[in-house]
């Protein structure tokens, strides 16, 4: 018989959240209003995060603040955990399984494809459809944007 969790906790050991019961938000991250969240994602608040009004984190996509990358590869020599504000202005789209690194900025109405790596300290433009690994901007896609606010049919990738 499993043990029962008290009201609140999940089984999983996941701090619950208002977003989404299955993913990890640590820090105080600032996630502005209409955001919603996918199941088993990881948004680290530690160093500085900023999410803008109305984006979309798809399952397992990560955003991040911090590296301990020179911390581990020192054995420890080097104890330091660096820290980079990251921001994802309005109404960006983040894929599955997509990473964001520290110190990157994302502009607002972008689409970050599943799988995709941005960098460290990357600046991705406003309007942009980014993929791959690294991550690079792949097209603008503000023609379609618009068409979608004002109510008009557009293919994303025509």
């Amino acid at each position: 018989m499993s043990e029962q969790k008290p009201p609140g906790e999940v089984a999983h050991g996941i701090p619950p959240n208002t977003y989404n019961a299955h993913c990890w938000i640590t820090g105080k991250p600032d996630i502005g209003e209409g955001c919603w969240i996918g199941a088993f994602t990881l948004i680290d608040g530690q160093g500085g995060l900023t999410i803008g009004r109305g984006c979309e984190i798809s399952c397992g996509a990560q955003i991040l603040t911090h590296s301990t990358v020179r911390r581990c590869l020192s054995e420890r020599k080097h104890n330091q955990v660096d820290r980079m504000p990251t921001v994802l202005e309005d109404h960006v789209f983040v894929g599955t399984n997509a990473i964001i690194m520290m110190g990157s900025r994302v502009g607002h109405h972008s689409v970050i494809a599943a799988g995709a790596v941005v960098l460290e300290e990357t600046e991705i433009p406003p309007y942009s459809l980014v993929a791959g690994i690294p991550a690079r901007v792949v097209r603008n896609i503000r023609a379609q944007v618009e068409d979608w606010k004002d109510g008009k049919e557009s293919e994303l990738c025509a």
